[in-house]
């Protein structure tokens, strides 16, 4: 089943998910189902579960940017879907594409990389 018609990333977002992928070995797979699941729920079925929110105050029109703290990452045992792993991403609704911008584990590092986002949609 496919669930929107892309779903693509920027380098940034690459990088950091090769990177968080050596700590949490099921990391890219835990990813493929979020998308597939919570953000088709999400977007296409307007199922919200308080995960997913709007990020406020970027001055960014199109797309919307949305941050999920809601993720379940197997290799966080007994942590389920507040695992600390956090995702940045746009999502343009006239064309049905997910763009993952930023990926970032909270015991790293504590909020979003705002200008890096800005980086990708001025």
């Amino acid at each position: 089943m496919k669930t929107f018609n892309e779903v693509g990333s920027v380098p940034d977002f690459d990088r950091d998910l090769k990177k968080l992928c050596k700590r949490f070995k099921t990391l890219e797979d835990d990813l493929r189902i979020f998308v597939e699941k919570e953000l088709y729920l999400y977007h296409k079925l307007h199922i919200d579960n308080k995960g997913v929110f709007a990020l406020t105050g970027l001055k960014i029109k199109n797309p919307p940017v949305y941050k999920a703290k809601k993720f379940a990452c197997r290799s966080l045992t007994g942590k389920g879907v507040h695992s600390g792993i956090r995702i940045i991403y746009g999502y343009y609704s006239d064309i049905d594409k997910i763009e993952l911008v930023e990926i970032y584990y909270k015991g790293d590092k504590e909020n979003e990389d705002r200008d890096s986002i800005l980086k990708y949609y001025r």
